[in-house]
């Protein structure tokens, strides 16, 4: 840390230092505009924005005490700045202000880095590096603001991270055969916290794991009597399954047979490092295997695999032999739900990768297989593109897969159509049809992965459909295959499921609730092609739901949109009362991408061109939402909803009247 680095607190009350020692902010307005720059998270915050979050009521001269402020501000940050040059921390940009802070300048962004990094370490320093990042906490984030509209959903997430990042601790405790120095601090935060499920599980596993089987019990017995009278729930699934654990005696509760068998796990690695030539193929083909495994197995897995995969096939190519090539790319048969590319350059690489083999290949019919694989591939990496070829690949790979009757092949490649059934909305029912086909030919044959997959595929489209009864089956279903064949990633799914039902049910609490909670578990697995700008744009739809005319309320200037940036800006600029930039971003707009959430982005488009009048626009939603008429806008994600799309096409049709 440089000694010259100012450094920010805002984890207990608002503090700025240097080198230990605490600069002067002057009064409490001054503390709230460094705040507010804080919340934005290095993003340009308006002056007007300022305005009104610092004042119910702002005065004439309000503008010109943001700005006296933030003069006096830069004056305690950078002391020693020449005068009329510019400031590097506290910057002037556009319309308003920004904070350039590094992340490891403020406590909150360096606890939610240790509190993500952990997540891919072993069990002893992820519970070191945990219990550190607790330590940064002085009290409630953003103390002395706690009243305040504009740091609110700030300062709950923050107090949300800070309870998973107690029970992460505890799992990392577990993990490393410490059960007892767990129990303490989770006897605490229940204490404080009643509600957290997972806190009563960790809890209860951890004395069990001391020898305290009774004492286990009793406390799922409180956990039980505390959600029915607080909540008025039942216990969860994972703490019913634990009960009936404990009361068996499972074995699988036990840590010494994890320990069992990573002593398994190290043994047949070293008799393979043995027996197997280094640089041989079938260490290369094997690798692909393990890899394939890694993909489901959550906590940093699937981004692990990702990075090696590559790796992989670059060394089968300099190998020279196409068909090790070929069988390399097309053993990575990881089922895929989600329509956005967790990174595209990758993706643009191993479809490259698949074709330069394609060429190569001998046209044979002993080499079918491999083809049928390596075109399944490139419509698998091709999602939400739009691309001809890959569309002509996946419908070829279908062809071949069918033709040579593998049922394993056959999922691999219908995998490969799903992804490319997003060419325009209102395609839910084609998606259904793909996901009964895979969850029925999936459960003939054991693939337990793909019959996840067929299900997940499932409650995506019969939400689409507004059939959330079937929906609701499915992800039970899935959620089962799950649970018994440890695949954590599905809960991701299967929980954004629950929170699109709750919003289309119209429980905005509870869904905007749901769905932080669906952003939190998004915190570790590696699927950035899912959680970029997934939340903001969970929680914009879900305030327009029904309300096609609200998207200056509805928008949060300060959020992190991601890819969906463009679709957003016309919004953005209308929140901004810039009608001239909401109009020419309007006629700029490209279309979305071949995705899941395509309807939702042009309802939010329409939003804009409604507010605006904008008859061409406004053409231009009505031509695009048209063939989804009947289901929910959006809801074919299985993760957001904009509501029915009923709604805004009759909107849209009262405008252009």
């Amino acid at each position: 840390m440089r000694t010259d680095q100012v450094d920010f607190g805002v984890l207990g009350t608002v503090t700025a230092e240097r080198a230990g020692g605490p600069l002067a902010l002057k009064g409490p307005r001054h503390r709230a505009v460094l705040a507010r720059l804080i919340v934005a998270r290095r993003r340009v915050v308006p002056v007007a924005r300022l305005v009104a979050d610092l004042w119910d009521e702002p005065p004439p001269t309000a503008v010109g005490s943001v700005r006296t402020f933030v003069n006096d501000l830069r004056r305690a940050l950078e002391p020693h700045r020449p005068p009329r040059t510019p400031a590097r921390l506290l910057v002037t940009d556009g319309p308003g202000y920004a904070l350039r802070a590094e992340t490891e300048a403020v406590d909150a962004w360096r606890f939610e880095t240790a509190v993500e990094t952990a997540g891919q370490e072993e069990p002893a320093r992820a519970a070191r590096r945990l219990r550190e990042a607790l330590e940064l906490w002085r009290g409630p984030a953003y103390a002395e603001f706690a009243d305040e509209e504009w740091c609110g959903g700030e300062r709950a997430r923050l107090a949300e991270l800070r309870l998973r990042a107690v029970e992460q601790r505890a799992e990392a405790l577990l993990a490393g055969g410490r059960a007892a120095e767990a129990v303490p601090d989770l006897d605490a935060h229940l204490t404080g916290h009643p509600w957290r499920e997972e806190g009563w599980r960790l809890l209860a596993l951890a004395l069990y794991r001391t020898g305290r089987q009774g004492d286990a019990l009793a406390v799922l017995r409180r956990a039980r009597a505390t959600l029915a009278d607080q909540l008025g729930l039942d216990p969860g699934p994972a703490l019913r399954r634990l009960e009936a654990g404990i009361l068996a005696q499972d074995p699988a509760l036990d840590a010494e047979r994890t320990a069992a068998a990573a002593r398994v796990w190290s043994r047949a690695a070293k008799a393979y490092d043995r027996t197997v030539a280094a640089g041989a193929r079938a260490r290369l083909e094997s690798t692909v295997g393990l890899l394939r495994t890694l993909a489901v197995t959550g906590s940093g897995g699937l981004a692990a695999a990702r990075e090696h995969r590559l790796a992989a096939i670059t060394a089968a190519e300099e190998s020279g032999d196409p068909e090790l090539t070929a069988r390399v790319i097309g053993a990575y048969d990881v089922p895929a739900i989600w329509t956005r590319s967790d990174d595209p350059a990758d993706a643009r690489r191993v479809v490259e990768a698949a074709e330069r083999a394609l060429a190569r290949m001998p046209a044979t019919p002993a080499q079918d297989t491999a083809g049928c694989r390596l075109l399944a591939t490139v419509a698998l990496e091709s999602r939400g593109t739009r691309s001809a070829p890959a569309a002509e690949a996946a419908a070829g790979a279908e062809r071949l897969a069918r033709r040579l009757d593998d049922p394993a092949l056959l999922a691999f490649a219908l995998n490969g159509v799903f992804m490319q059934s997003c060419t325009r909305a209102g395609l839910a029912p084609r998606r259904d049809a793909l996901g009964t086909e895979l969850v029925a030919l999936a459960t003939r044959h054991g693939l337990v992965t793909y019959e996840v997959l067929g299900h997940l595929i499932r409650v995506q489209a019969r939400a689409g459909l507004a059939d959330l009864t079937t929906a609701d089956a499915h992800a039970e279903a899935a959620d089962r295959l799950a649970d018994r064949h440890e695949l954590p990633l599905v809960r991701v799914f299967t929980d954004g499921y629950r929170a699109l039902r709750l919003a289309a049910t119209r429980h905005p609490e509870r869904a905007e609730a749901a769905y932080r909670k669906v952003d939190r578990l998004l915190d570790g697995p590696g699927m950035p092609g899912v959680r970029a700008g997934l939340l903001p744009l969970a929680l914009l739809c879900l305030r327009l739901a029904g309300r096609p005319y609200g998207i200056r309320a509805a928008l949060d200037p300060a959020a992190d949109w991601g890819p969906y940036l463009p679709w957003i800006r016309p919004g953005l600029a209308l929140a901004a009362d810039d009608e001239k930039t909401a109009r020419e971003a309007l006629r700029a707009l490209p279309e979305p991408p071949a995705d899941l959430v395509q309807e939702a982005l042009w309802c939010v488009v329409a939003a804009a061109a409604l507010e605006l009048g904008d008859r061409q626009a406004l053409r231009r939603c009505q031509d695009r939402l048209r063939p989804a008429a009947g289901q929910l806008a959006g809801a074919g994600s299985g993760l957001l909803t904009a509501g029915p799309v009923d709604v805004w096409l009759t909107a849209i049709e009262e405008a252009l009247r």
